[in-house]
């Protein structure tokens, strides 16, 4: 039987996995991919899936903590996960992990309310999903899936994963500036 320890740790991938597809969405929108037109060409609204996916994200990202609770090995109390500080285990890094969470959790709200604010203080808003999955890149590279306090293995498969998407955000990032750069200086 799967722990809550282990449990918390596959969630907490799933919604790295997600915050990671979200962004490289968001990048997509950004720049007015049409996937009618291009790959998969098939009809749907991208900026409709890319929502979902941050609000999923958030869900799952919610759910990575309190499943610890439920861990009589893992010693964390509420007050541990809204403000990890304090835990018993990796304070530090956990609590970079909920920073990463409340903006990630700012995002979703602010763009909720996005007509409110008016596109362009919107976007400079947005710019938090990058925070935030710095935060989360750093916390998933750091925190040792088992509390144990071990050193990093920077080759185990599930920080490899972590590794992967913190490259595909920058890659798509590096990308998607570029690509911007090249839109304002075509005549």
């Amino acid at each position: 039987m799967i722990s809550a320890i282990e449990l918390s740790s596959d969630i907490g991938l799933v919604a790295v996995g997600l915050l990671t597809t979200n962004i490289l969405l968001g990048l997509l929108v950004s720049i007015g991919y049409n996937p009618t037109r291009r790959w998969p060409r098939r009809r749907f609204k991208l900026f409709t899936f890319h929502n979902w996916t941050g609000y999923i994200a958030l869900a799952t990202a919610t759910l990575h903590p309190v499943v610890l609770l439920f861990s009589a090995a893992a010693g964390f109390r509420i007050v541990d996960v809204l403000a990890p500080i304090t835990s018993p285990s990796q304070p530090l890094v956990n609590t970079l992990g909920a920073g990463g969470f409340y903006l990630v959790a700012f995002v979703v709200l602010t763009s909720y309310f996005r007509h409110a604010f008016g596109f362009h203080r919107w976007k400079q808003l947005h710019y938090t999903t990058y925070a935030a999955a710095s935060a989360f890149f750093i916390h998933g590279l750091l925190t040792d899936p088992e509390l144990k306090n071990r050193p990093v293995n920077w080759i185990d498969a599930e920080k490899v994963f972590v590794e992967v998407c913190m490259l595909l955000v920058a890659s798509g990032t590096i990308w998607r500036v570029i690509h911007g750069r090249r839109r304002r200086h075509a005549p």
